[in-house]
Order: structure tokens, then C-alpha cells, then sequence
């Protein structure tokens, strides 16, 4: 037995080790948000979604705590399971780094705004046994690895776009998430605009049928699976790849340049026209120096906010949160590697804002 094989079977016992360990977390969370009504002090938000946004929402809550006293209770549970607990309404906003689909918007039963809070980078991550250097990826050549296609990592594919660097003869292990995931959304929304056989076989969601590979959830999921497997690769958030000090790729963009996902580059990918309901792909960009897979993460909130006997103070307090979000709180998202809002995008996100009612009326005035 090779030592690939070894380290693949200790892997998929930590998955099965950390699933068990998260249904019970997932089970207890929910149960925490569905006494929302009777347990929820009047001081405290409760909001579900994103892990992507995670790490930014725990500054951004902990700094609006310090100036209001009102506290966020957020859950990093996925942006599909925010999104469920939205539907459900128990809790105040969900965030997705996703636009709601068709199904989920009719099972919503109402209008739901989508706020953009910030951008940000989904990145390749990777374990290459004794590889010195900076790893360099195109479109094809990253389609292929996912749709399991090249399976080694000294494949003449990734050689010649990496010359003068020692790739070893290690087989490619594929990691993608397990869960219902917005990251997941904005990778597969790139692939599927760069290689017409991932949109034809696989297609763009938050879950998809993943042709080769093993999941993890979340985040954590992802990175775990990454760095305890030699040879391993997988898409995890900018963020959260520094903060554990994880390697990753430069892509070539659509202008033919290699391109290293910071912030700068995340920004760039999102110079562009923004439509009024903030409902905007940033993959794959025009822009010569943005980074090629991008997006937008949303906090969700229904339109009309007197829905189950909600006072209008709770709803003016969300409402509230989310409009220093998009103004004050954009300073913090640089030194955690978000990109800002911009002006425009800043513009739109008022608008949509200014729309929510209570009893039909405007929240903001």
C-alpha cells in the first residue's frame, strides 16, 4: 500500500469523523435559530450563511457591537444553509455567495433583497510534495485537473506552463465541498464559462456533481482535505488560504495574464456595471489586471419586514446593521483581503436598501 493510498484512507476517516461532528453542530444551530422567536433578546441579530464572508462578519459585528451594544449571532453554516433558515425565517438576514435560483426565490414565498457587502477571491489551493516555486494554472489546464482529466502533476499540460520547476511524478487529488456552497457557485460559474465540456457534463450551482474527487465542508472541509493529502488541490476562499498560510495558484485571465489573487485584483475584477438588483457575476473578467474568479457575497433580507409579527424596531435594527456594512464597515475588509465595495456598487446597495418596508412604508428615510 503506497503512501498516497495511506494518507487518502486517513483522510476519509476525518471527513467521516468531522461530518459526524458537523451534523451535530448543524443540528444544534438549527435548533438554537428555530427558538428565535421566543429566545431572542431584542438586542441580539441572528443571521446564517456564508463562510466565505465569515471571517469579515465576526470583525464587522464585534466593531458594531462596540459602538450600538446591538449584538449579531452569526452562524457559518454555508450559503445554502442560510439561505434554508431565511426561508424558514428564523433568523433576521442570510448571506449567500450566490443570487437566490428560481426555486429558491418561489419556496421564499416573498421578495428578497440581495445587498452586496463586499467581494472576494475564491483561490487553488495545493499540496505538492517538495515543489518549490509559484505554481501557475490556466483555464484548460484547471478545467481538466477538476473534470479529472489530468491526473498527474508533472503532466506535460501543467509542465509547460511552468517550465525550470521540479514537478514530481504524484498523482492529483481533487478537493471540492461537500455542502450547498456560494465558493462553490462562483467556481463552478467560472468553469462553465471556460470550458464548454465542464457546462455541458457538470454546470454551474452551489452543489454539483463533481466528476472527480472527495468533499469536504466548508472551508475548514476543503483546506483539511488539502493539506493532509500529498498531491492535493482545491478551491478555498483568499481569506481564509493566508490566514492558514496555504499556497496558491496564479491564473491566467482572460487577457492572457497570469494573474495572483490579492485584493487589488479582486477589486479590478468588479470594474464594471453593476444592475440595479446587485444580481452580477464577476468571474472570468474583462478587466486585464482583475483576478478571474471573483464574486459578490449578499446579505438576504425579505423585502417586506412585518412578516411574523416582527416589530419594526427589530426590522430598522437589521436594516441599520446592513447600511454601516456597505459604508463604515467597508475600511475593515482590506487587512482581512476583501475588496471593498465600489462607489458604484456602493450606490446600488443604497438603493436596494432604501426599498425594504415595514407595512409597506420605507424602513431607511
Amino acid at each position: 500500500m503506497n503512501k498516497l493510498t495511506l494518507a487518502i484512507i486517513f483522510v476519509v476517516a476525518s471527513i467521516f469523523t468531522s461530518c459526524t461532528g458537523n451534523s451535530n453542530k448543524s443540528a444544534k444551530d438549527s435548533t438554537n435559530m428555530s427558538s428565535f422567536g421566543a429566545n431572542t433578546d431584542g438586542n441580539t441579530l441572528l443571521g446564517a450563511g456564508s463562510s466565505f464572508v465569515y471571517p469579515l462578519f465576526s470583525r464587522l459585528f464585534a466593531e458594531y457591537n462596540k459602538r450600538t451594544g446591538i449584538k449579531v449571532n452569526y452562524q457559518s453554516i454555508g450559503s445554502g444553509g442560510g439561505i434554508l433558515q431565511l426561508t424558514n425565517k428564523t433568523i433576521d438576514f442570510g448571506d449567500s455567495d450566490a443570487p437566490l435560483n428560481a426555486d429558491q426565490e418561489k419556496k421564499m414565498g416573498a421578495p428578497v433583497l440581495h445587498i452586496p457587502m463586499c467581494s472576494g477571491a475564491v483561490v487553488i489551493s495545493y499540496n505538492i510534495p517538495d515543489f518549490k516555486g509559484k505554481l501557475k494554472l490556466d483555464p484548460d489546464v484547471l478545467a481538466n485537473i477538476f473534470l479529472g482529466k489530468v491526473k498527474k502533476w508533472n503532466d506535460p499540460q501543467i509542465s509547460k506552463i511552468n517550465p525550470g520547476l521540479n514537478l514530481p511524478d504524484v498523482a492529483i487529488f481533487v478537493a471540492h465541498r461537500a455542502d450547498g456552497s456560494g465558493t462553490t457557485n462562483i467556481f463552478t460559474g467560472y468553469l462553465s464559462k471556460i470550458s464548454n465540456e465542464w457546462n455541458t457534463k457538470v454546470g454551474q450551482g452551489t452543489a454539483v456533481n463533481w466528476p472527480a474527487g472527495l468533499g469536504g465542508k466548508g472551508n475548514e472541509g476543503v483546506s483539511g482535505l488539502i493539506k493532509q493529502t500529498p498531491g492535493g488541490i482545491g478551491y478555498i476562499e483568499l481569506a481564509y488560504a493566508i490566514q492558514n498560510g496555504m499556497p496558491f495558484a496564479d491564473l491566467k485571465n482572460k487577457s492572457g495574464n497570469y494573474i495572483t489573487p490579492t485584493v487589488a485584483s479582486t477589486s479590478a475584477s468588479s470594474n464594471i456595471q453593476i444592475p440595479a438588483d446587485a444580481k452580477v457575476s464577476l468571474s472570468n473578467t474583462d478587466a486585464k489586471d482583475g483576478y478571474p474568479i471573483s464574486g459578490f457575497t449578499w446579505a438576504l433580507i425579505y423585502k417586506e419586514q412585518s412578516y411574523n409579527e416582527r416589530p419594526k424596531d427589530r426590522a430598522e435594527k437589521v436594516v441599520k446593521l446592513l447600511w454601516w456594512n456597505v459604508h463604515e464597515g467597508q475600511k475593515y475588509c482590506k487587512d482581512l483581503n476583501y475588496a471593498q465595495l465600489s462607489p458604484a456598487a456602493v450606490i446600488v446597495a443604497e438603493k436596494i436598501l432604501k426599498s425594504a418596508t415595514y407595512n409597506g412604508k420605507p424602513i431607511l428615510q
